[in-house]
Protein backbone atom coordinates (compact mmCIF):
# COMPACT_ATOMS: atom_id res chain seq x y z
CA UNK A 1 0.00 0.00 0.00
CA UNK A 2 1.17 3.34 -0.66
CA UNK A 3 2.15 5.94 1.63
CA UNK A 4 -0.29 8.73 1.40
CA UNK A 5 2.03 11.63 3.46
CA UNK A 6 -0.69 14.01 4.49
CA UNK A 7 0.98 16.36 6.74
CA UNK A 8 -2.48 16.54 9.96
CA UNK A 9 -1.89 20.21 10.31
CA UNK A 10 -2.19 21.42 6.66
CA UNK A 11 -5.03 18.83 6.49
CA UNK A 12 -7.17 20.72 9.52
CA UNK A 13 -5.72 23.77 8.02
CA UNK A 14 -6.95 22.81 4.31
CA UNK A 15 -10.79 21.72 6.31
CA UNK A 16 -10.86 25.39 8.29
CA UNK A 17 -10.23 27.11 5.18
CA UNK A 18 -13.03 25.55 2.96
CA UNK A 19 -15.37 25.42 6.09
CA UNK A 20 -14.85 29.05 6.05
CA UNK A 21 -14.99 29.25 2.45
CA UNK A 22 -18.56 27.60 2.16
CA UNK A 23 -19.58 29.79 5.52
CA UNK A 24 -18.61 32.58 3.47
CA UNK A 25 -20.52 31.26 -0.06
CA UNK A 26 -23.95 31.10 1.98
CA UNK A 27 -23.51 34.57 3.33
CA UNK A 28 -22.46 35.46 -0.11
CA UNK A 29 -25.86 33.84 -1.40
CA UNK A 30 -28.02 35.34 1.11
CA UNK A 31 -26.64 38.86 0.13
CA UNK A 32 -27.14 37.89 -3.21
CA UNK A 33 -31.15 37.04 -2.59
CA UNK A 34 -31.75 39.99 -0.45
CA UNK A 35 -30.18 42.46 -3.48
CA UNK A 36 -27.84 43.49 -0.76
CA UNK A 37 -24.96 44.88 -3.38
CA UNK A 38 -22.21 46.10 -1.07
CA UNK A 39 -22.44 42.93 1.00
CA UNK A 40 -22.62 40.78 -1.90
CA UNK A 41 -19.46 42.11 -2.84
CA UNK A 42 -17.54 42.24 0.19
CA UNK A 43 -18.49 38.35 0.83
CA UNK A 44 -17.66 37.63 -2.61
CA UNK A 45 -14.48 38.91 -2.45
CA UNK A 46 -13.62 36.97 0.84
CA UNK A 47 -14.64 34.08 -0.42
CA UNK A 48 -12.16 34.18 -3.22
CA UNK A 49 -9.47 34.65 -0.74
CA UNK A 50 -10.04 31.70 1.72
CA UNK A 51 -10.53 29.45 -1.70
CA UNK A 52 -7.51 30.33 -2.95
CA UNK A 53 -5.88 28.57 0.39
CA UNK A 54 -7.72 25.42 -0.48
CA UNK A 55 -6.91 25.53 -3.91
CA UNK A 56 -3.43 25.67 -3.74
CA UNK A 57 -3.12 23.28 -0.85
CA UNK A 58 -4.44 20.25 -2.10
CA UNK A 59 -3.73 20.50 -5.56
CA UNK A 60 -0.20 19.97 -4.46
CA UNK A 61 -1.55 16.12 -2.98
CA UNK A 62 -4.45 14.57 -4.17
CA UNK A 63 -5.70 13.34 -0.37
CA UNK A 64 -6.29 16.89 0.94
CA UNK A 65 -9.78 17.26 -1.34
CA UNK A 66 -11.23 14.73 1.37
CA UNK A 67 -10.41 17.29 3.73
CA UNK A 68 -11.98 19.90 1.44
CA UNK A 69 -15.02 18.04 1.24
CA UNK A 70 -15.78 17.68 4.77
CA UNK A 71 -14.70 21.23 5.06
CA UNK A 72 -17.10 22.63 2.68
CA UNK A 73 -19.74 20.34 4.10
CA UNK A 74 -19.44 21.76 7.81
CA UNK A 75 -19.29 25.15 7.09
CA UNK A 76 -22.30 25.13 5.08
CA UNK A 77 -24.29 23.24 7.40
CA UNK A 78 -23.12 25.46 10.36
CA UNK A 79 -23.69 28.36 8.20
CA UNK A 80 -27.15 27.55 7.47
CA UNK A 81 -28.11 26.24 11.23
CA UNK A 82 -27.31 29.65 12.46
CA UNK A 83 -28.41 31.97 9.61
CA UNK A 84 -32.11 30.59 9.35
CA UNK A 85 -32.45 28.87 12.28
CA UNK A 86 -36.14 28.02 11.75
CA UNK A 87 -38.24 27.37 9.05
CA UNK A 88 -38.13 29.59 5.92
CA UNK A 89 -41.43 29.15 4.87
CA UNK A 90 -44.83 30.26 5.77
CA UNK A 91 -46.63 27.72 7.92
CA UNK A 92 -50.39 27.46 8.17
CA UNK A 93 -52.85 26.30 10.50
CA UNK A 94 -54.03 23.18 10.18
CA UNK A 95 -57.25 23.17 8.16
CA UNK A 96 -56.70 26.51 6.65
CA UNK A 97 -56.77 27.45 2.94
CA UNK A 98 -53.50 26.42 0.90
CA UNK A 99 -51.65 30.06 0.39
Amino acid sequence: MPHIGIDPMLAVAVMFATACTDAVYVLFTNAVVRRRRLPAASWSSIWYLLSSFAVISYTQHWAYVIFAAMGSFVGAYVTLTFLHPGASYPTQPPGSAPL
